[in-house]
């Protein structure tokens, strides 16, 4: 599974996480107003992001089976896994190198920790 989305199934993306649960017939209605698809390209679409493993269709009901916080948790999980060889410090030292990081971010970071070293 990649870890982006092309822009049309980001788009799609976002109509379902914004309608879901609903019908094929009520999706192929949205996609036709919003972006001029055909039922065909629809269900192409939705195929894709069905494969992806973000939606489901069955019985012609359309769930999300990640929400959108679930799936770029996991997308980002999977680009440091493969970018960085799962090392989140080395994500952060890329990210910030040549920025540095603001006050806030660096006070948001050591919030996140503390939270974690919590639990």
């Amino acid at each position: 599974m990649g870890y982006q989305l092309t822009e049309a199934e980001e788009r799609l993306a976002e109509l379902l996480w914004e309608n879901v649960p609903m019908t094929s017939a009520e999706l192929v209605a949205k996609c036709a107003e919003a972006f001029a698809w055909k039922k065909s390209t629809t269900y192409t679409m939705l195929k894709k992001l069905e494969r992806k493993g973000i939606f489901r269709n069955e019985s012609s009901v359309i769930t999300a089976v990640e929400t959108k916080e679930e799936w770029q948790a996991r997308e980002s999980r999977q680009f440091v896994a493969e970018s960085f060889g799962g090392s989140l410090p080395k994500f952060l030292t890329a990210f910030a190198k040549g920025k540095g990081l603001t006050k806030k971010e660096a006070e948001e970071l050591r919030k996140l920790i503390e939270r974690y070293e919590e639990e």
